[in-house]
Protein backbone atom coordinates (compact mmCIF):
# COMPACT_ATOMS: atom_id res chain seq x y z
CA UNK A 1 0.00 0.00 0.00
CA UNK A 2 3.10 2.40 0.44
CA UNK A 3 3.68 2.21 -3.02
CA UNK A 4 -0.03 2.69 -4.43
CA UNK A 5 0.09 6.08 -1.25
CA UNK A 6 3.38 7.47 -2.64
CA UNK A 7 1.89 7.53 -6.23
CA UNK A 8 -1.59 8.87 -5.58
CA UNK A 9 0.17 11.89 -3.44
CA UNK A 10 2.42 12.28 -6.51
CA UNK A 11 -0.95 12.81 -8.73
CA UNK A 12 -2.29 14.97 -6.60
CA UNK A 13 0.55 17.65 -6.75
CA UNK A 14 0.54 17.55 -10.18
CA UNK A 15 -3.23 17.21 -10.54
CA UNK A 16 -3.04 20.20 -8.16
CA UNK A 17 -0.73 22.26 -10.32
CA UNK A 18 -2.44 21.74 -13.92
CA UNK A 19 -5.94 22.46 -11.90
CA UNK A 20 -4.55 25.93 -10.40
CA UNK A 21 -2.84 26.34 -13.78
CA UNK A 22 -6.10 25.36 -15.99
CA UNK A 23 -8.01 28.17 -13.81
CA UNK A 24 -5.65 30.89 -14.25
CA UNK A 25 -5.97 30.40 -17.91
CA UNK A 26 -9.45 31.25 -18.21
CA UNK A 27 -10.75 34.37 -19.63
CA UNK A 28 -12.25 37.18 -17.13
CA UNK A 29 -15.90 37.65 -17.26
CA UNK A 30 -15.47 41.21 -16.45
CA UNK A 31 -15.85 42.82 -12.78
CA UNK A 32 -14.28 41.42 -9.56
CA UNK A 33 -10.49 40.42 -9.55
CA UNK A 34 -10.07 39.82 -13.51
CA UNK A 35 -10.76 43.50 -13.57
CA UNK A 36 -8.52 44.57 -11.06
CA UNK A 37 -5.29 42.28 -12.48
CA UNK A 38 -6.09 44.14 -15.92
CA UNK A 39 -8.56 41.05 -17.40
CA UNK A 40 -11.10 44.29 -18.31
CA UNK A 41 -8.63 46.21 -20.91
CA UNK A 42 -7.84 42.91 -22.51
CA UNK A 43 -10.92 42.09 -23.61
CA UNK A 44 -10.69 41.85 -26.93
CA UNK A 45 -7.42 39.81 -27.08
CA UNK A 46 -9.21 37.10 -24.94
CA UNK A 47 -9.23 33.27 -26.56
CA UNK A 48 -11.90 32.33 -29.38
CA UNK A 49 -15.13 29.97 -27.99
CA UNK A 50 -13.67 27.24 -29.10
CA UNK A 51 -10.20 27.40 -27.60
CA UNK A 52 -12.28 28.77 -24.04
CA UNK A 53 -14.51 25.32 -24.78
CA UNK A 54 -11.65 22.81 -24.97
CA UNK A 55 -10.07 24.89 -21.73
CA UNK A 56 -13.57 24.29 -19.77
CA UNK A 57 -13.13 20.46 -20.87
CA UNK A 58 -9.83 20.05 -20.03
CA UNK A 59 -10.24 21.78 -16.59
CA UNK A 60 -12.81 19.67 -15.49
CA UNK A 61 -11.60 16.91 -16.69
CA UNK A 62 -8.27 17.87 -13.98
CA UNK A 63 -11.03 18.59 -11.62
CA UNK A 64 -12.30 14.74 -11.54
CA UNK A 65 -9.27 13.63 -11.51
CA UNK A 66 -8.28 15.71 -8.81
CA UNK A 67 -11.16 14.58 -7.15
CA UNK A 68 -10.52 10.65 -7.42
CA UNK A 69 -7.20 11.13 -6.55
CA UNK A 70 -8.44 12.67 -3.06
CA UNK A 71 -10.77 10.10 -2.50
CA UNK A 72 -8.40 7.43 -3.30
CA UNK A 73 -5.95 9.26 -0.81
CA UNK A 74 -8.92 8.70 2.05
CA UNK A 75 -9.95 5.34 0.76
CA UNK A 76 -5.80 4.21 1.16
CA UNK A 77 -5.64 5.87 4.76
CA UNK A 78 -8.86 4.76 6.19
CA UNK A 79 -8.20 0.69 5.23
CA UNK A 80 -4.21 0.46 5.05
Amino acid sequence: MTVLRIVLQVLLVLSSFFLIMSILLHKGKGGGLSDMFGGGISSSAGSSGVAERNLNRITVGVALLWTVTIVGLGLVTRFA
